[in-house]
């Protein structure tokens, strides 16, 4: 048997980089494996460590998979009853988000950060195409930043047109292994690109009907820089929906919502609604918790308290 790192799946094949070698390998599973994780549509991801068995110099098959440190899984876009396995062992999500072209949707980060937080990994939030900004963006920039900068990694305004914060963007990957999320049309091919000339990855323009982008990226796949940064490019998603949570999973994994939940009548217990003495709207009321993003977690809350039991009762 031989270890290997899935690079890139696409569906029923994986390929892979042998530890060893370095050489490439395209991979089926073994037919055993197909029988596990009967709620996922894929057992396998880009970034787990497989051991294989070669069959030929260019072919294998994968046998097992190796422990993950963490991972992210969303409701699959094919089958509603089933969650897809984006990517594992990550050491950094970068989430790339435009405020104009296309529009800016707050909501969004939060339910991306709903996908990391229950694994404790770390988000940067790229907004890109800062280029284009105007007055009303430069403000809206200041305003995310008063939101997101103590939650997450941090936020950084860039640009693939005049390399705005490039270097940057840059060192705060540097050596590590990152995904890369966001909505189709923020520019993700773009800014790899940029990142890593060479690459030559499509990219497409906004529709100028409805103002959104189209996807250019089918399959999750993994690149590797020339600074050894491991990079993970993955499909433009259109929505985010959670079949597989129940609310006190939305209320434990908003970060300063948790944090502040210890000073509620009804601690973590609290789903910060219409309970009395709840310590998260005091904080909204006082101005140290943002109303907008407690409303994107009222959005997520009636969303998930609507759909049936059997429906969101997945557990990964």
């Amino acid at each position: 048997m031989k270890k290997g790192l899935i690079i890139r799946s696409t569906g029923s094949w994986y390929e892979l980089i042998e530890e060893v070698s370095n050489n490439r390998y395209s991979c089926r599973t073994a037919g055993k494996m197909k029988l596990l994780k009967k709620d996922l549509s894929n057992p396998i991801g880009v970034g787990d460590f497989v051991e294989f068995e070669p069959e030929n110099e260019n072919q294998g098959i994968i046998h097992n998979i190796h422990s993950r440190k963490n991972y992210i899984v969303r409701q699959s876009p094919k089958n509603k009853h089933q969650l897809h396995l984006i990517a594992a062992n990550i050491d950094l999500a970068v989430l790339v988000t435009t405020l104009k072209q296309p529009t800016f949707k707050p909501g969004f980060i939060d339910r991306f950060l709903i996908t990391t937080e229950p694994q404790n990994i770390p988000v940067l939030i790229v907004f890109n195409k800062s280029d284009i900004w105007e007055e009303s963006e430069l403000l809206l920039f200041e305003e995310c930043k008063s939101i997101y900068n103590n939650i997450t990694f941090g936020l950084l305004e860039v640009s693939t047109v005049t390399l705005k914060n490039i270097d940057l963007l840059k060192e705060k990957i540097l050596g590590k292994t990152c995904l890369v999320a966001g909505q189709s049309g923020v520019g993700k091919s773009s800014l790899l690109n940029v990142l890593q000339p060479g690459i030559g990855l499509k990219t497409s323009e906004i529709s100028s009907s409805s103002g959104k982008g189209t996807h250019t990226t089918t399959f999750a796949e993994m690149f590797i820089l020339s600074d050894g940064t491991r990079v993970i490019d993955t499909p433009g998603i259109k929505t985010l929906s959670f079949n597989n949570l129940e609310i006190m999973d939305v209320a434990h994994n908003f970060k300063e919502f948790f944090e502040t939940s210890v000073n509620c009548r009804f601690g973590s217990q609290c789903t910060h609604r219409n309970e009395p003495g709840c310590a998260v709207k005091s904080a909204i009321e006082s101005g140290h918790i943002s109303f907008q993003r407690y409303q994107n977690y009222l959005n997520l809350v009636d969303e998930i308290e609507s759909q049936n039991y059997w429906e969101r009762n997945k557990k990964f």
